[in-house]
Parts: structure tokens; C-alpha cells; sequence
């Protein structure tokens, strides 16, 4: 996609030389310190640097992020346009601009930091900036309103602008004032739904009755915000649950936890039946309730934004959680198999690389081992899948007469039938024959019901490798 702006200064060596100084943005300087991609997989081009190693970049075709050299980046603005209008009329080296000022105190805020920084240059800044205007035809906005669009923008780098190094695959960092809490953007149809259910709406009561993934919302939502007279529309909530039956008990659990916590007579009946017959008698339900309450936490909203249908969110929070995550190996497991389940391989193999590095036992190794050769073959990086299989070999060793190594081991054998038929259908015929030698002598090795259930898997297998060049 062209921009006019950006093709002006591409074009004009006067503009582009003018933007560069004292307005730093160099379109000659388009080269980032390292490689970088999207965490969404958009698409991602350089287009103007400056002064500190900091890159810009379009981001997604149109928007403009900004990165800096030390590992920090935000989304700019929503156009090359107006990136150029807010370098030029909201100068980097005043940092005292807010959108709560008016437009005079930011003028002068402006003017002094002019005077602070360009001493002796400074009256020429304003012409400056006229002539650049004027030449890439930009409006001129009230400063408050570019302010406002500013941090509009900053605000809105989460989950779309997500900027990664392309080799360890971390996040780059984001300030806090621009974050917005997972927690909050799941809960708010759910709270808003709720404050339709208090207020008498039966268009929303229909709405949530129909929609197991907003009654949830509505139920977690509720256990946040409890308030007296909530007991009828809670009981609404869990008689939805108990006749729906979906496979979200905790959402049915949760339900029946904030109704048991009222202590009614008349609820037990569906209390009962709610929780298979733990609670028989109101005050057993008080008690049940203060024992059980549901607990929430980073992977329930993940969870929730997933069934939402807010993807790119949940992987932006389980990329940061990742991120700041040391050796725990039941964070990175749950991680791991999250970050998978949305389809992010890549993170997912991080994840699980480091779980893998953390084993002690031979089934641990074992195990983790054959999870990592998946996730490597599902992200494309055949080689790493072979090496991480290479470990899964090593962990059981020859003997396979225990168990839980028969079992892990039919496992490894799979792996290596999925990767020899990779390997073929990229044209690696070195490394479809290696795998596929190693499959044969595993299937050997494992429990003979295992090795019918790996047959036809085997069979295509051992056919695709039949047909490579001798």
C-alpha cells in the first residue's frame, strides 16, 4: 500500500531532508537495530528512523509504530500523515505536553521547550515547521487534539502492534499507562449485560440465557460486583447453567457459589443439583461456598478472551506472561499448552523449550521432549523437531519395558511418523529417511497395540519415503 505522504518525502529530497532536521524523522535511516516482526503476523515495513536508533514503521499497511533502540514500543499514530504532523507540531524534546492542558498553555509549553533546547535557533522553528506543512499538505489540528490523538494511539498499541524480536521472540515493552488489563476488556459485555439483567431488561435477559460465552462474562462479572437483590438474577444464571450443562463447569461452579453464598432454604433443590449433591442444606451451602470459592487469575481470562473470539489478546497476555516467567515449570507448562491451543507454535516452543531444560527425570525429559518436537514441526522448523526428538531418544534410552516409557515411547514413535511425512512434503529427503529409520526401530520397541494404532500412520510413512529420489 502507498502513502502519500511517505511517497512526498521519498520523492522530494528538500522535504525529506527538512523532516530529518530538526524534525527527526529520516527516511534515509529505515533500518531497525534488529529483526522484528508483528506478534499478530501483519505486515511490518520500516520506513523513517532517527537520531537514537529508534525505528518507524507502518504497521498493519497504514498505522505507524514506533520503536526505540533499548527494547520499548508504541503504536505513534494512525497515519504516516499524521505521525508527520505530531513529530513536527509536537517536538520529541518537549515532554511536558499533556491532552489536560488548553491550546495556549501547550503553545507556550512548546515555545519554552524551543527556547530550551534550540537556543539560538529557535525562531526559525516555527518557519520551519509552516514550510514543512505546507509542502506534505497537512492540516493543522488544534494542539489539543493532536495530544489527544497521540495518546489515543498509544493507548491502542495492544493486541494489534505487538512488536517482537524475530530471534528470542520477546515482547518488546509497553509503559503501563498504556496497557489495558485483560480482565477488564473480557469483563465489559459481561458487566454491561449485567447492569441490563439489574435493571429489568428482558431483551437482555434473552441475550444472556442464549449465549453460554456472555453468561460467563455476566457470572464473573457478578462475583466482582456483588450487591444486594443480585439473589433472583444469580438464580437465573445457575438454573441457565445446570439445564445447559456445558462442558465450562467452573462457570456452573461459580454460580452455584454465589448463590450458596446467600444461604437460602429454597435454593438448595439447585444447589443439589448443581454441584452433584455436595450441598444438601442451606447451611452447608454457606459453608461449601466459603470453602470453594472459584478462584480467577491470568489463565481465566485468557480462557475467556479465547472463547470471545478475542485471539490476539489473549496471546499479547500469555506473550507478556511468558516474558516474566523464570523456572516454573507448571507456569510454563500451562503456557505452553495455551499458547498452543491458539495456534502460536512459535511461543509456544519457547515456552516449552525452557520447560524442557528443567526436566530431572527420564519421563519428564522424555515427555516434554516429544510435546517440543510438535510444536517445532507445527511451526515449520523441521530441523529443531529432529533435534528435539534426537532427546526424546536419548531419555528412554533401550529399555521400554516400564510402563510409562512403553506408553512415552509410542508417543516418540508418532512424532517420528509425523515428521518423516513433513520432511517429504518439504523436499528433505536426508532428513525423512534419518526420522523414518529411527520410526522403524522404535515401532519395534513399543506395546503391540500401540504399534497397530501407529500402522497406517506407518504405512504412509514408509510409502512417501518409498517414493524419494535414490
Amino acid at each position: 500500500m502507498t502513502d502519500r505522504v511517505l511517497d512526498l518525502l521519498r520523492s522530494r529530497p528538500d522535504l525529506a531532508e527538512l523532516a530529518a532536521f530538526p524534525f527527526n524523522f529520516d527516511v534515509e535511516r529505515a533500518d531497525h537495530v534488529e529483526a522484528v516482526h508483528l506478534a499478530s503476523g501483519a505486515s511490518l515495513e520500516p520506513i523513517a528512523g532517527d537520531d537514537t536508533g529508534g525505528t518507524y514503521f507502518l504497521s498493519g499497511g497504514t498505522a505507524v509504530l514506533y520503536a526505540s533502540s533499548e527494547g520499548s514500543a508504541v503504536l505513534f499514530a494512525d497515519s504516516v500523515g499524521e505521525a508527520l504532523e505530531m513529530r513536527i507540531r509536537l517536538p520529541w524534546w518537549c515532554e511536558t505536553l499533556s491532552a489536560d492542558l488548553g491550546e495556549e498553555e501547550l503553545l507556550a509549553e512548546i515555545r519554552a521547550a524551543d527556547e530550551e533546547t534550540h537556543e539560538g535557533f529557535a525562531a526559525e522553528l516555527d518557519s520551519l515547521r509552516a514550510r514543512l506543512i505546507s509542502g506534505l499538505g497537512l492540516p493543522r489540528r488544534p494542539l489539543a487534539e493532536l495530544v489527544d490523538r497521540s495518546e489515543s494511539a498509544a493507548r491502542r498499541t495492544e493486541p494489534d502492534h505487538l512488536l517482537l524480536n524475530s530471534v528470542e521472540l520477546r515482547a518488546y515493552h509497553l509503559h503501563e499507562a498504556y496497557r489495558q488489563p485483560l480482565r477488564d476488556t473480557v469483563l465489559a459485555p459481561g458487566r454491561e449485560a449485567l447492569e441490563g439483567l439489574r435493571s429489568g431488561d428482558l431483551g437482555r435477559r434473552q441475550e444472556v440465557a442464549a449465549d453460554p460465552v456472555l453468561r460467563a462474562g455476566v457470572l464473573w462479572a457478578a462475583r466482582h460486583d456483588r450487591r444486594e437483590g443480585d439473589l433472583p438474577l444469580l438464580r437465573f444464571l445457575l438454573e441457565r447453567e445446570n439445564a445447559e450443562r456445558t462442558d465450562w463447569y467452573r462457570e456452573r461452579r461459580l454460580a452455584a457459589t454465589l448463590v450458596a453464598e446467600h444461604g437460602r432454604a429454597e435454593d438448595v433443590p439447585l444447589l443439589r443439583a448443581a454441584t452433584h449433591g455436595e450441598v444438601t442444606d442451606s447451611a452447608g451451602a454457606v459453608e461449601w461456598a466459603r470453602a470453594g470459592t472459584a478462584e480467577d487469575g491470568e489463565f481465566t481470562w485468557i480462557e475467556l478472551a479465547r472463547r470471545q473470539g478475542r485471539v490476539e489478546h489473549a496471546r499479547v497476555a500469555l506473550i507478556r506472561m511468558l516474558d516474566d516467567t523464570g523456572p516454573d515449570e507448571d507456569r510454563l507448562r500451562a503456557l505452553s499448552r495455551a499458547l498452543e491451543s491458539l495456534g502460536d507454535h512459535a511461543q509456544a516452543a519457547r515456552a516449552q523449550f525452557c520447560l524442557l531444560s528443567l526436566q530431572d527425570t527420564v519421563r519428564g525429559r522424555a515427555t516434554e521432549a516429544y510435546v517440543l518436537a510438535r510444536l517445532e514441526r507445527r511451526k515449520g522448523d523441521l530441523a529443531a523437531a529432529g533435534r528435539a526428538l534426537e532427546r526424546a531418544r536419548a531419555a528412554v534410552g533401550s529399555d521400554a519395558t516400564e510402563w510409562h516409557r512403553r506408553r512415552v515411547t509410542g508417543l516418540i514413535t508418532e512424532q517420528h511418523l509425523e515428521l518423516t511425512l513433513a520432511a517429504v512434503e518439504a523436499g528433505d529427503a536426508e532428513l525423512a529417511k534419518t526420522t523414518m529409520a529411527h520410526a522403524r526401530a522404535l515401532l519395534a520397541r513399543v506395546a503391540k497395540p500401540t504399534a497397530k494404532a501407529l500402522g497406517p500412520l506407518s504405512a504412509r510413512a514408509k510409502w512417501a519415503v518409498a517414493g524419494l529420489p535414490r
